[in-house]
């Protein structure tokens, strides 16, 4: 795919997130500013979007907003998902058990991509959204792909990185992460103590499916998950074990 394809990919996707953020109709200028494009340019997509039915215009004041399109061809392929839709269930009650919030995610390169979030109920909890993408080495997700690395690929993936610090609690140095790494293996999950978000402790696990590798992860406070990691670690094995005899039952 060349340059100018890539740039137009990312134009029309800043267009959907200025939408978003300001969730009101925009004017074309408007439009422009919120997306840091040239207005010649952001005339030129709202032309094909408004062409195709993803935008519509309004009269007074002059400006537009997308349209439902969007989100029904969007819902749609969602509903197709091979993976993330069989498994929500399963993360939705990992949720109520462990009252914090669950988060299925899969390496990407050299990130997690978040592929669901379930939210705790509580007021003050761990929040995402699915496609935010996190670090390997600070993710407690990203340390169980991490640690699903034979242990040469591992070792040569950790010396070649620089392992930049998220938080003043992030593991920098390559054999810190290794033996925290390796003492995730002999666990069975892997852990993060405010090493991706200040006061956010994680526990996750792998599974593999269909020779795809992915992770749980429950996610929550430090007051709330300090006493209770050993117990949210429990209730993660026994759903990552009910999802891979669940799909070996089809």
């Amino acid at each position: 795919m060349s340059t100018a394809n890539v740039t137009a990919i990312e134009r029309l996707l800043d267009i959907y997130e200025a939408f978003q953020a300001s969730q009101r109709p925009l004017s074309l200028t408007e439009l422009a500013e919120m997306a840091g494009m040239p207005k010649s340019t952001c005339h030129a997509i709202v032309g094909t979007l408004t062409a195709r039915g993803y935008l519509y215009s309004l009269a007074r004041p002059r400006s537009l907003y997308p349209t439902k399109r969007m989100f029904d061809v969007a819902r749609d392929i969602v509903d197709k998902d091979p993976f993330v839709e069989r498994m929500t269930p399963v993360l939705e009650r990992l949720r109520d058990t462990s009252r914090e919030t669950v988060i299925l995610g899969k390496r990407q390169g050299d990130a997690v991509i978040y592929l669901q979030v379930v939210e705790s109920g509580h007021s003050i909890r761990y929040s995402a959204k699915p496609g935010e993408l996190k670090p390997l080495h600070s993710s407690s997700i990203g340390k169980t792909m991490l640690g699903c690395m034979k242990e040469p690929e591992l070792k040569a993936w950790l010396q070649a990185r620089p392992l930049e610090g998220v938080t003043g609690a992030t593991l920098t140095d390559p054999q810190a992460l290794l033996a925290d790494i390796q003492q995730g293996r002999r666990l069975g999950y892997f852990q993060t103590r405010g090493e991706n978000v200040d006061d956010v402790w994680t526990v996750a696990a792998s599974l593999m499916l269909n020779k795809e590798t992915f992770a749980i992860a429950v996610a929550g406070p430090k007051h709330r998950m300090e006493g209770t990691m050993a117990e949210c670690a429990r209730l993660l094995v026994a759903a990552c074990s009910f999802i891979l005899r669940q799909s070996q039952a089809r």
